[in-house]
């Protein structure tokens, strides 16, 4: 299959002018073209270009996301707010959202912000960097479509609930955990069904409890409610599946419970039948170190942490160890001058939004060499 590799910068202005020719306003459609791209320059490919039309402009363009974002103050405190997205563009909402904890937090010590009808804000790890810059811990979660079964169940009840930490270090890169809390999440398994790979064994299960691993099949069965993704640790509890179970279950809770904003089954973006807003919920906390300790000895402390577990004995055969964020600024490093590997079947979708969005100038880009 053929691989063309186009630059970030690229993607990213003509992600803008479709979300931009999509009705989304100037200003957001650069936030949401940069949350986008962003996801592939850390090497978070499944939440990246690749879900431009999918998730985002085939969604406008069905009335399921407003273009037009109009954020509702419900509640306010000096280190909390209530927000209500009003069905708008996930990643404008969450900005904002991130952006208020961090102001709380900058004059309280401490800022939590949660959101009610929402939409996929891209990948988490956008918004604990941004209280990262400015010496701040950063926190965020958000529930998702049922994707994740029970531990002993096989019906998909809990999205796959992704809980982020960021923290500024000493080092060149921050610590950055961001990860669902299922095994593998949808957009992993969007990238196999475009590759043609399998699933491995134990990251899907049907209605038997039997794995399953064709992902087209995976996807669709998602949907309908015949397939589940396992939890962080796997089915069942001999490799503690449960703890995956129980920390997306705290996720969903974070993400509804406290905004009174939807749940569980009420995220499917199905109702009689007919796709409806997917009314996600999502929380933002922001920690000032300042309120705690001198920064510089939180990222002196934070950073010898990390480097005292890169140092630690090895097992046969390995010659690294990582740290949470490394990865990701290792992949940065060696990517930041190359850009984003399409295969053809991204390229065609690309191709497409040209032609739908009005797009020309880009359409030899995408062109399948």
């Amino acid at each position: 299959m053929s691989i063309k590799t186009i630059p970030f910068d690229l993607v990213e202005e003509f992600s803008q002018k479709a979300f931009a020719q999509a009705g989304v306003p100037e200003s957001d459609a650069q936030i949401c073209a940069k949350v986008l791209v962003d996801s592939n320059r850390l090497g978070f490919e499944s939440h990246g270009a690749n879900r431009l039309k999918p998730i985002y402009l085939d969604r406008i363009k069905e009335g399921i996301i407003l273009p037009n974002t109009h954020v509702s103050i419900i509640k306010e405190g000096p280190t909390s707010a209530v927000l209500d997205g009003n069905n708008g563009m996930g990643q404008v909402i969450s900005n904002m959202a991130m952006k208020m904890a961090i102001a709380k937090a900058r004059e309280f010590g401490l800022g939590m912000v949660v959101v009610r009808n929402s939409n996929h804000y891209g990948f988490a790890g956008f918004y604990p960097l941004l209280a990262v810059k400015e010496d701040m811990i950063g926190i965020t979660g958000t529930n998702a479509r049922p994707s994740i079964a029970p531990t002993f169940g096989v019906e998909p009840m809990l999205g796959t609930n992704p809980l982020t930490f960021g923290m500024p270090t000493d080092e060149p890169f921050p610590f950055l955990l961001d990860c669902a809390t299922s095994i593998i999440q949808r957009g992993k398994v969007e990238i196999y069904a475009r590759s043609g790979k399998p699933l491995s064994e134990g990251w899907a299960v049907n209605q038997q409890g039997e794995s399953q691993t064709a992902p087209n099949q995976v996807l669709t069965e998602l949907v309908n409610g015949t397939a589940a993704l396992a939890p962080l640790g796997g089915i069942g509890e001999e490799m503690a599946g449960y703890k995956g179970y129980g920390y997306a279950t705290v996720v969903e809770i974070l993400s509804s419970a406290l905004q009174q904003g939807a749940f569980l089954h009420m995220l499917s973006g199905i109702q009689n039948g007919k796709k409806v807003p997917y009314s996600l919920g999502h929380f933002f906390i922001a920690i000032d170190i300042t309120a705690f300790t001198e920064p510089h000895l939180f990222k002196q402390t934070t950073g010898e942490i990390l480097r005292q577990l890169r140092a630690s004995n090895k097992a046969p055969g390995q010659n690294r160890i990582f740290t949470a964020g490394e990865k990701e600024f290792v992949f940065y490093e060696n990517h930041k001058n190359t850009g984003i590997d399409f295969n053809e079947p991204l390229l065609k979708e690309f191709a497409t939004i040209c032609n739908d969005y009005n797009l020309p100038e880009f359409a030899e880009i995408f062109d399948v060499p």
